[in-house]
Formats: C-alpha cells, structure tokens, sequence
C-alpha cells in the first residue's frame, strides 16, 4: 500500500542529503496539454547516481510513491500524477554531465538529464549525428526520451529511441544500481535489461545515465516539399525513393492541408511556398554521401514521380536556410493544432498499406458522431500517424467534452482493426492505461504485470502510468 510523502519523510531525507530537496514549480505538475494537474509534496533533484538511489530506497522504505520527471515533454501524462497518495517528484535536472566521448567507436556517454539539443551538439563537436529529433528538444531531456522509447522525425533511417541506445544505467525500485552502462553492440548475457527499461516510462526503475549511438554526418542533405495526389501517391513515391536512393532517406513526412489551414489562422508568419496549397504533401529529406550530388538527387527523383502521376508541384531547397523554411512548416504543425485546440489526439501506427485505407474509413466513421475538422499528419515512412479531431470554426473542444471518449474510441477501434497500434510514439501514460487494457494482448499484459510485480512489488515506482494500480 503507498503512503504520502508526508513532512515527517521530507525532513528525514533532507537531513541526511542537505540541498536535495527544493519546493514544487508549476513546471513539475504540469503537462502540455492541460489535460492534468499533478501533485507533490517536494521535488528531489539528485546530483548523482548515488542519491538518486537513496531517494529511491527512501520512498521504498516508507512506501511513499516516485513519478520520475525529465524534461516534462511527455502527451500522455506519464510525467503527472493527480490522485492518490501524495507522491514524491524526482527530477534528473542536475544530472546533465557528459560521461565520455568515444568518437572511433561512435559512442556517447551521457546523464540523463542532459537535453535532447545538447547531446546534438555534442555528437556535433565529434562531426557525428545523434539523430533523435522531436519538436520538444530544446527542453526533453534524454533520460525522458528513452524512457518513453520517443520517435520523431528520423525513424525511417534510424530507428527509435531503443535503438539508439547501448547500455543503460538506472536504479531500480528497491534501490539498487543497474550498471549496464556498457559500450557494446552485442552482449547476450541473458535478459536485455535495457530494452526492458526503456519504453517503461519510469514504471520500472530511473535512468541515470546512457550510451548511445552516434552516426556519422552526411556528407550534404536535400530537403523538398512536393504536392501529392493522396496518401497512396505518397507512399508510392517512398517506395520509388527508396529503390532510388535506399537507406538515404532521412525523413518522410505526411501532411494534410488542414496542418497548412490551422497554420494560416493562427501562425500566418509560416509561410507555405506551393500554390495552389495542395490537399496532400510529403517533405523529404535526404541525407547523401559525397559521391551523389543532392539537389540532382531529389530532382531525378521528382521528375520520375512526376512521370508516374506520384507528384503534381513541389519545392526543392537550394540551401540550408530553405531546408529550414521547409521544416519549420511541419515543426510549426503542431504548435498550430494546440492553438486551435483539439477534442481529441491520436498517437496512431498502421502496416504502410492499410494507411489510404484507414484515412477515409476514419473520416467516414467519426461523420457519424458530428462534423469535424480532421489534421492528419506524420511520420509516414513508419506508418506513425498524428490523427487529431478539432471542432469545427465557432466551437471549442469545450464544447465536445462529451464527446471526446467516444471520437477516440471511434479512432483506435479502427486502428485495432486494421493491425495497428493505439500508442506509436508518445507511450501510454496516464491517458492511454484503458486503452491498453482494451486492445493489448491478454499474454502481454500478464507478463507486464508480473515483471511489475517481481521488480516493484510496493508499486511506488510511477504509480498509476501505464498499468492501473
């Protein structure tokens, strides 16, 4: 049974560990989309492995709850814990420290407080690539990013966020340190307990420190914007991009008009250089060797889909500024959505080929519940959807409150039903524990339950995300 971390305990444990404790900011109990409002009695800012797990061994002497907090980026509320006892926030804000840099082996040793953009540019002193990138990198912090096994932008080439990572260092719920920390590209010593941590959103213990894996930096990069017929055209045009130029591809994004729509009402400084604004694009980046010249790339490229009916106008960045004005139209997306404000998101995954299908069918289904401003967008070159229902002009999503269950039931039964997943890249949370307990595998979610139990039997670890307490 948890406890509140009552004035008793925060006495006891500043006493021993003088400075570790500090009051609670709005920051720390607040998530992005307003959805929650968290609670604590203080937050702990450890300064090292070492009192990361006293904390931890702490609370579980007393029974008192833990929600780990990295850089508070998370949409699912994963980071914020609003009813039950009391918890304790322990925040890895002052681990921020390079461990190593190993650039022969493409290797980067880091705390797991250190921000996203700052192990970028770290990995950017050594001419190498940490290709993790997300809207939120200025302020996610990659303890964070492993943690909820984050996605973003470079899937495609790269992989997620587990497969960026070497070795792990965390403390587990009674305390103790895992010293995985290690280095290797293959080590088969039994259970991987990296890729056990990562993706468990601080269910199952804190992560400290990380290795992971850099790439070395293309030798030049071509971005472009082209208008598409529809969703099947752009994935054709994937699959001739990558018979063209395979494993170059760096990014392959999917855009709706209703993305440029929302930008025009409440971002007009975004410009959108396509006229007429086309119902469907793609921006593609390519990140080439020196022996293939980019801009000749991408034009090749252009003018066999344009052959093939696959692209109807597009723009081709001459210089890095222009690739920026490109990508600052997709990063700005989603900063328009929640201006506009949405009666419910969806963090979606489908097969490739079930995507033209899913589209209108989910169009078509929530018609049934009102009328609807629907922005489709993502990751489209791994099947990683952003499929967000907005009220239409002269309503609020206040309005809908109603009827926001029952839009994002319309919208995962479908995904279920096609073979995809309800959660791609954002985690389960707080706001998606129902949803997994509706569509996960019976044989998962037992094994869940049971690794939950063995590693944290007192459940103090993040109480209440992703499974239900």
């Amino acid at each position: 049974m948890l406890h509140p971390c009552t004035p008793d305990f925060l006495s006891a444990l500043g006493e021993t560990h003088p400075g570790l404790l500090r009051a609670t900011a709005p920051r720390d109990l607040e998530e992005p989309r307003g959805r929650w409002q968290g609670q604590a009695a203080a937050v702990a800012c450890p300064r090292d492995t070492a009192e990361v797990a006293a904390v931890v061994r702490a609370c579980a002497g007393a029974g008192v709850g833990v929600v780990p907090l990295g850089g508070g980026t998370g949409l699912v509320g994963g980071q914020v814990m609003a009813q039950g006892p009391v918890p304790l926030v322990l925040s890895l804000e002052r681990m921020t420290a390079l461990r190593g840099a190993y650039p022969s082996e493409n290797v980067l040793v880091v705390e797991a407080g250190m921000v996203l953009a700052d192990v970028q540019a770290e990995a950017a002193k050594l001419r190498r690539v940490f290709p993790l990138s997300l809207a939120s990198e200025g302020s996610a912090r990659i303890g964070g990013n492993l943690a909820a096994n984050a996605g973003g932008v470079n899937v495609l080439r790269y992989g997620n966020a587990r497969d960026l990572c070497l070795g792990l260092e965390a403390v587990l719920p009674d305390g103790s340190i895992f010293h995985g920390l290690k280095r290797l590209r293959k080590d088969n010593t039994g259970y991987d307990l990296r890729h056990l941590l990562i993706g468990s959103e601080g269910t199952l213990g804190v992560i400290t420190a990380a290795s992971l894996r850099l790439f070395p930096e293309p030798a030049a990069r071509v971005v472009a914007l082209l208008a598409v017929p529809g969703p099947q055209a752009a994935l054709d045009l994937l699959a001739m991009a990558q018979g063209q130029v395979a494993g170059l591809i760096s990014a392959f994004e999917l855009i709706h008009r209703m993305g440029y729509d929302f930008l025009a009402e409440k971002l007009p400084e975004i410009a959108v250089p396509l006229s007429p604004v086309p119902e469907w694009s793609v921006l593609i980046e390519l990140g080439l060797p020196q022996v293939v010249a980019p801009e000749e790339a991408m034009a090749g490229l252009y003018a066999q889909a344009a052959e093939a009916g696959l692209v109807q106008d597009g723009v081709i960045a001459t210089s890095e500024a222009q690739a920026a004005a490109l990508w600052r139209i997709r990063e700005s997306i989603p900063e328009g959505n929640r201006r506009i404000g949405a009666v419910s998101s969806h963090d979606i995954s489908l097969p490739l080929s079930a995507i033209p299908d899913f589209i209108p069918r989910a169009g078509k289904a929530l018609a049934a519940l009102g009328e609807w401003r629907i922005n489709c967008f993502g990751h489209l070159g791994d099947g990683n959807l952003h499929y967000n229902v907005f009220p239409v002009p002269g309503r609020s999503r206040a309005d809908h409150d109603h009827q926001r269950e029952a839009v994002k039931t319309c919208v995962h039964d479908l995904v279920h039903a096609l073979g995809g997943s309800v959660s791609a890249e954002h985690g389960v949370g707080r706001l998606k524990v129902g949803d997994l307990e509706r569509y996960g595998d019976p044989a998962k979610l037992a094994a869940m339950r049971a690794i939950k139990a063995a590693l944290d039997p007192a459940g103090i670890m993040n109480p209440g995300a992703v499974l239900r307490g």
